[in-house]
């Protein structure tokens, strides 16, 4: 059982002594914080639904009833299917320990095992996966065995997780934070979580105009129908309608991730026994209906009709036969089927799914062919202009895949996997040994679950695990999903509002980042109070990458809407309709069609349903999405859309009629009237109201100050504040804050201080962004920060074959070794090192030498080598921890050790800062007190900004935070910066000045100052004020790059890139310009040349070519062993073969070979000049497309001799 919500309301103040109280003494009962927890509940009881603990059927269960029974049979494959017995296997059931000791160790007396124990011995928090199974024989009597299926990761505080449930002061007691948020993973060691992606809306029928349907084939359209049909276990089939350019319709899907397309009238004929008159009755409609003249739609589902009749398939029976025969194969089913039963397995897998997919009635085919009907008519709609497309890119048309749902899919796919391939293909090896043993004998009952059943091997908590680490899906069906890869991020730590940003981010996909449009990326005004319009990263996920809104909720489970169907056919809806929207709309749930209405009836079903949902009454699920669309020309599909199935999104908004909270979907909100302020509501128009205007944006959104003024979090990059038990150190919390800053506890996690700054130009070390900082506020912590890195030693060997699981390692100093007196001070006696120890590049860390069992079994050195491991970075840094991480086992010698190292990082010229709106900056400089400005009351600022950063950059909620910061500290109050309480009239600047004035200070925030150099006032008034300053994860020490000469890319020669690698430094376009313009040539030449990609190449002065020039040796030097070699050009040469009527007495040189035997003489212009690798690689690139590069050497240029300096440039001129 969860812990209880806390009743007492967190507002803006400071509640210091509460939130101190909270910390010392953890609730043992309740949350203090409940709005922290319903930010992830997504995810955990998207995870919880895959193994349910509350009675009803997990997705795991849907899902083996999904995957039904599986069939083998006897005997030679290639033999008649006659005659031979049947093995049917099944799950019936599947279930998940919790994590746990393994039983190889007898030691352990708690064998539960806690997230925080993987997380240090970085390994995975996973529980045993196992399945109970039946078999039957012929139909006979069933048989009951468990197999195992490996261990699979678990989600933090899900129902499988020993967290759950538990306290604040329980959690604290584990290890794990008062207010430990779960919904993520450990992978060996690693936090991981399954973000979230949108998708289409589940069964609902999209119209969609989309170019590449043209591709196809002949005849196909822009023109189709889309719909996601999702079954209980919340995996997908999506059925696709195409409109041909006769009028026609085939209907297309995917399995297994190839496409087929089959005529829709084939479809329609084999769900139910009809004729081609009901067919055109139910998209057109009665006889007298205005449909009936629209000649359009007669025309065409005229063609329909008719085109089917060479097919000559008329009954239900023939259809399901034919379309049997034809995906046999494709379905995989065995051959004891027939072709009828095989097509009714097809309309069960594939075909609108939704209403349908196990043991599939005649009642549900029915509904499933009223459906198709009005997929048929709507696309003929959408073609002839009547409706519009319905955009996919909208929030209005899409849903959200979870995590835990994701998961439980991959676990159902491998499940069914196992049987229809690993237990058929070991049932096919045995078979094949022992061909006379069939089925039904004793020999094969006792052989199947012992030896043939647990060879077919299945480790699913590899594959689960291998997910979970890389994010790549492997997966045979693809999961009705358009990406494979990317399906986990780590939940990064490096502050707070960062980790708690993971489990609000929604991603749309990998896919659509690699389109070259931006349709997907815009803003649109479907996304209010889902989305948050300001959170979203710069640069390539931009508009990809968004964050629910703070008070959006996910739902997770179905609703219980037994009773709509009875509710809407009392208010009137009938089970006849026409083609015409103005005489009938659709009344639908969930994708089932309830029945019709005329549109002024549809008014009043909507406007009942939403009355009775907010009153509570008529059993109406106060969550149910009531999407009422209205008739028009040409907008969108009119009809009553109601939807209660999870992954959908929902919000509460006050609902005016009774002033209660009601929550709407974002298919609804289009078409409500909902005012944003009280002011907005219009009498008989508005029927809700927002409850607060700040509910558009995401938790860290609402974080930024005075966010209505300007909008740009930074938060995400701070370093977050280490949580250590320091009595002489406390973080600083805002003075400056929102409400919700308390209601998220983030005063638990401090993300930075608040810092006097002066608005001033003082130095010439302030210009643009950069800040000068207080030298002796900086010696008094300020903007401190610390790196903590762990670096995990194993002496075990890499490789996993089983002969390595034997000791041959051990921590400690080798017997009978020579140890120097430096290493000794260094380490312990165990050969690892003391803990607060500083450490620099090359000290060692760890001791360790190689053993093995002698002939009692102990284990023994016998060489007398030491080894060491060395710290091998150039910061200094010091040992905070040391963990022994033992073996699972528990009687191994110690192989694992953690050591965690600690290193200070006190800010230094070009590291980053920045205020809450991004007002960012590094420091440009550390300026003595003395020297600084100070104020008549004797304040130096913490921080002098440039005033010219301000309007380029519009952030004006920095100047409100200042002159609110500042009148709060004077006053001891906490400033309540919530956006839009603010307007014109009555402004930011005139409440806070008020604050100062009062206080005895500037309205306006200014004060005069005294330069601290001269000791005489400042001409100008100087804005000061207090702000919320943040330090952020750039640093220097983490990217500055020095290097001369180094590895290059063998193509180009130029450096290799990464920092790591010791590749080379960028120097673009800006920094050549800044180069030229301090005259600084030779500088220039040095970086893009000597030091980057500098070769010396032969070139022939004659022709200016570096491609014909070769090394080549004289005639008379071949039997000489030190002959010289001499670089000629080969194209200026003349070959003696061809020499017929050349005088050989008027030729200048002497004779050369080419080494293939041919005889040459001439080509000695030629000469050594200093080049970029780049130029001849581009040479070479443009010879091979025909292109000849020629360059103009300079005649009086001597050739040159012997090796050529980069300095010896005189008299080479490189030419175009």
């Amino acid at each position: 059982m969860a812990p209880t919500a806390t009743e007492t309301e967190w507002d803006h103040q400071f509640n210091t002594l509460r939130r101190e109280n909270l910390f010392r003494n953890p609730p043992t009962d309740h949350t203090a914080y409940p709005a922290l927890q319903l930010a992830v509940n997504p995810h955990i009881e998207s995870f919880n639904a895959i193994f349910r603990d509350d009675g009803k059927a997990g997705l795991l269960t849907h899902g083996i009833a999904d995957i039904g029974a599986k069939t083998f049979l006897d005997g030679d494959d290639r033999a008649p299917s006659d005659g031979k017995n049947t093995l049917t296997v099944r799950y019936k059931d599947v279930f998940l320990q919790k994590p746990q000791v393994p039983p190889s160790n007898k030691l352990a007396r708690n064998r539960q095992v806690f997230p925080a124990e993987c997380r240090e011995r970085h390994v995975t928090y996973r529980g045993r996966l196992s399945a109970t199974l039946e078999y039957r024989i012929n139909g006979g009597d069933p048989v009951e065995f468990t197999r195992e299926f490996g261990q699979v990761p678990v989600m933090i505080k899900s129902n499988r997780c020993h967290l759950e449930g538990n306290s604040p002061a329980l959690l604290v007691e584990r290890k794990e934070e008062s207010e430990e948020l779960g919904g993520y993973f450990i992978v060996n060691g690693i936090e991981k979580i399954i973000r979230m992606l949108q998708l289409n809306k589940r069964n609902f029928p999209m119209a969609i105009n989309r170019p590449s349907f043209q591709n196809r084939g002949p005849g196909y359209t822009p023109y189709g129908i889309i719909l996601r049909a999702v079954r209980p276990d919340e995996t997908s089939q999506t059925n696709v309608l195409h409109y041909l350019n006769d009028g026609n319709m085939t209907f297309r899907f995917s399995w297994r991730k190839n496409e087929y397309l089959v005529p829709v009238m084939m479809i329609l004929k084999a769900l139910v026994e009809t004729n081609d008159r009901e067919i055109f009755e139910g998209l057109i409609g009665p006889a007298g209906s205005k449909a009936a003249g629209n000649t359009f739609l007669t025309d065409r589902i005229e063609l329909l009709l008719r085109t089917y009749k060479s097919y000559n398939l008329y009954s239900k029976s023939d259809t399901r036969a034919f379309l049997g025969e034809k995906f046999r194969v494709v379905l995989g089913v065995p051959d004891t089927m027939t072709n009828y039963e095989v097509g009714t397995e097809f309309l069960r897998k594939i075909v609108l799914v939704h209403l349908g997919n196990v043991d599939v009635t005649e009642e549900q085919d029915d509904e499933k062919y009223k459906l198709l009907l009005f997929m048929i008519r709507k696309l003929y709609a959408l073609v002839a202009g009547e409706c519009a497309v319905d955009n996919p890119d909208a929030v209005q048309n899409q849903e959200i895949l979870l995590g835990g749902f994701l998961y439980g899919q991959i676990i159902k796919e491998r499940l069914d996997e196992f049987l229809s391939v690993n237990v058929r293909a070991s049932l096919r090896e045995y078979l094949r040994r022992n061909p006379g043993i069939p089925f039904t004998s004793e020999e094969f009952r006792k052989e199947f679950p012992n030896n043939i059943f647990r060879k077919a091997n299945e480790n699913l908590g590899n594959a689960l695990e291998y997910f979970m680490s890389t994010g790549n899906l492997q997966s045979q069906s693809g999961l009705d999903l358009q990406q494979t890869a990317g399906f986990t991020v780590v939940a990064e730590k490096l502050n707070f509002t960062r980790f708690i940003s993971h489990f609000r981010m929604v991603h749309r996909g990998a896919f659509f980042a690699q389109l070259k449009t931006t349709a997907v990326r815009k803003l649109l005004p479907e996304s209010w109070g889902f989305m948050c319009p300001v959170h979203t990263p710069d640069g390539s996920p931009c508009g990809l990458l968004n964050h629910l809104a703070h008070k959006a909720k996910i739902m997770t489970d179905y609703l219980d809407v037994s009773h709509i169907a009875t509710l809407a056919a009392e208010l009137g809806i009938v089970d006849v309709s026409s083609a015409s929207t103005d005489e009938n709309v659709v009344v639908m749930l969930d994708g089932k069609i309830l029945g019709y209405c005329t549109p002024k009836e549809s008014v009043r079903i909507a406007d009942c349903f939403r009355y009775w949902k907010v009153e509570g009454t008529h059993g109406v699920p106060l969550q149910l999405e009531i999407g009422y669309v209205p008739p028009s020309r040409g907008g969108s599909y009119p009809g009553v859309y109601m939807t209660s199935t999870p992954a959908r999104m929902v919000r509460p908004v006050k609902y005016l009629p009774l002033q209660k909270e009601d929550w709407v979907g974002p298919y609804e909100q289009p078409y409500m009237s909902i005012a944003v302020v009280p002011q907005e509501i219009e009498s008989g128009r508005s029927t809700h109201v927002e409850f607060d205007p700040t509910n558009i944006l995401s938790i860290l959104a609402n974080m930024t100050p005075f966010s209505d003024f300007n909008q740009s979090p930074m938060s995400k990059q701070t370093m977050g504040t280490p949580s250590t038990a320091s009595v002489y150190r406390t973080g600083q919390t805002p003075i400056v804050r929102a409400p919700l800053h308390n209601t998220y506890g983030f005063d638990n996690f401090p993300n930075g201080f608040n810092a006097v700054i002066a608005i001033i130009s003082y130095t010439g070390y302030d210009m643009d962004d950069a800040m000068i900082l207080n030298k002796s506020a900086h010696e008094r912590g300020f903007g401190h920060g610390t790196i903590y890195k762990t670096k995990k030693i194993s002496l075990k060997d890499d490789s996993r074959t089983k002969a390595t699981k034997s000791v041959t390692k051990a921590f400690g100093f080798a017997p009978h070794s020579y140890v120097s007196a430096h290493h000794q001070g260094m380490l312990d006696d165990d050969g690892l090192p003391h803990v607060g120890r500083l450490i620099q590049e090359g000290d060692v860390i760890c001791a360790w030498h190689t053993v093995t069992p002698d002939y009692n079994g102990k284990l023994v050195n016998l060489d007398g080598i030491t080894h060491y491991e060395k710290y091998k970075d150039s910061e200094e840094g010091f040992i905070e921890k040391v963990r022994l991480i033992g073996a699972e086992s528990g009687n191994e010698p110690l192989q694992t050790v953690s050591i965690k190292f600690r290193i200070p990082r006190s800010p230094i010229v070009g590291d980053k800062f920045s205020s809450r709106h991004g007002q960012k900056g590094v420091a440009s400089q550390k300026w003595p007190t003395m020297d600084l400005p100070f104020s008549e009351t004797g304040i130096s600022p913490d921080i002098i900004i440039n005033p010219h950063a301000f309007p380029s950059r519009m952030t004006i909620g920095m100047m409100v935070e200042s002159l609110a910061g500042k009148a709060g500290a004077l006053h001891g109050l906490a400033q309540d910066s919530t956006p839009f309480k603010f307007d014109e009239e009555n402004t930011a600047g005139d409440y806070f000045g008020h604050q100062l004035m009062k206080a005895g200070y500037n309205y306006h925030g200014n004060e005069p100052m005294y330069s601290g150099v001269t000791g005489e006032e400042l001409q100008a008034d100087i804005f000061t004020g207090v702000c919320y300053y943040q330090r952020l994860r750039h640093m220097v020490n983490d990217k500055y790059q020095v290097r001369t000469t180094g590895p290059v890319v063998p193509t180009t020669g130029q450096p290799i890139k990464g920092r790591k690698r010791g590749g080379g430094i960028r120097v673009g376009e800006m920094e050549r310009d800044a180069l030229l313009a301090h005259g600084t040539a030779f500088l220039l030449q040095d970086r893009l040349l000597n030091c980057s990609d500098y070769s010396k190449s032969w070139i022939c002065r004659r022709c200016g070519s570096f491609l014909s020039v070769q090394p080549t040796v004289s005639q008379f030097a071949l039997g000489k062993k030190k002959a010289p070699s001499i670089v000629r050009c080969r194209a200026c040469a003349i070959k003696l073969d061809d020499s017929d009527g050349v005088d050989m007495l008027e030729i200048d040189g002497e004779i050369w070979e080419d080494g293939q035997g041919n005889s040459w003489v001439g080509g000695d212009q030629t000469t050594q000049v200093v080049v970029p690798g780049a130029l001849k690689y581009l040479d070479v690139e443009l010879a091979a497309m025909g292109v000849k590069l020629k360059y103009r050497v300079d005649r009086n240029d001597e050739p040159r001799k012997g090796p050529m300096k980069p300095m010896a440039l005189d008299g080479v001129r490189v030419g175009k």
